[in-house]
């Protein structure tokens, strides 16, 4: 995980003071490329770590070889945090290495270090949309998440205002999501139709037995059951399946094998015409076997495609 890999450097520095990228690579066993990406990440994340040009140079952290971290400032603490911050749900040695360098930061910053580091959560599995681009609101969200601040906001079409307090954000496959408190209790939503976010004055109270894992796992199971009320069983070549894991993420769930050697796949979705759309452009590559509704609705798509293209 990228994340181990940053807290790691960011050890090793504060115990080295001054690094290269080869020394980093061969500490962590990684490539000169990937350890000089991750010097970079740190540093543009506003961390204290510079480059130093010419001979003998090198990386090294502000404040001398062998710096404890308090001469970090506030936002730098902010910016490290928000960066591994997803990594708080890994391994147990991730969330050890969070703690040590949580301990290591001055007192007065410690608070916002751990409302940054539980702010972001990232769920890699797909809804079997395309990658969309982070949207320039989330940095301000994940900054009130951490300073507890609410915000003011315009939604969706119609772009009604909103003010909410926010309690997290969520990267679900590139697609962010925000969490908030508001007056009818707990809300999702899609950050890429928000507008005109800015923050608020006040004080955000989050409550004590909130957990952003399972907030976001809770919503998630709520969509689905609203987005998986069809199913349909499909067998599929192999060569596919991966192919049908990543477009559909959670609504492809694999049964077992076929005796024909192909695999026997469980597709869902919220019509049978959705289905029927999502499968149809791989041919003859699978055969839907039940139910008829959605053999039906394939058939329909060809007979549509045929006079089309006859």
């Amino acid at each position: 995980m990228r994340a181990d890999r940053l807290i790691a450097t960011l050890l090793l520095m504060q115990a080295r003071g001054r690094v290269t990228a080869a020394e980093v690579a061969r500490e962590l066993e990684v490539s000169v490329a990937t350890a000089r990406r991750d010097l970079e990440a740190l540093s543009s994340a506003g961390v204290p770590v510079y480059p130093q040009p010419g001979r003998g140079g090198g990386w090294a952290l502000v404040g001398g070889a062998r710096t404890d971290l308090s001469g970090m400032k506030a936002d730098e603490a902010r910016a490290l945090f928000l960066l591994l911050g997803p990594a708080a749900s890994g391994s147990p040695a991730t969330r050890s290495a969070l703690r040590k360098l949580v301990r290591a930061l001055p007192e007065t910053f410690r608070e916002e270090a751990l409302a940054a580091s539980a702010a972001t959560l990232i769920d890699p599995v797909g809804w079997g949309r395309q990658p969309h681009s982070e949207p320039a609101e989330v940095a301000v969200l994940q900054q009130a998440v951490t300073r507890r601040r609410p915000v003011r906001f315009r939604y969706g079409p119609a772009g009604r205002e909103r003010v909410v307090e926010p309690w997290g954000v969520v990267d679900k496959d590139a697609v962010w999501y925000l969490i908030a408190g508001t007056d009818r209790g707990r809300r999702t939503y899609r950050v890429d139709r928000m507008s005109e976010v800015t923050v608020e004055d006040g004080v955000t109270v989050v409550p004590a037995d909130f957990d952003l894992a399972q907030a976001w796992s809770e919503t998630v199971e709520r969509m689905e059951r609203r987005r998986g009320d069809v199913s349909a069983i499909v067998h599929a070549d192999t060569a596919i399946v991966p192919v049908l894991r990543d477009r559909l993420g959670r609504h492809c769930v694999e049964d077992g094998p076929v005796d024909d050697g192909r695999v026997r796949l469980r597709i869902s979705a919220h019509l049978p015409r959705a289905i029927a759309e999502q499968l149809a452009g791989f041919g003859g590559r699978l055969e839907v076997v039940a139910p008829e509704s959605i053999r039906r609705e394939l058939a329909a798509l060809a007979a549509e495609l045929t006079a089309l293209y006859r």
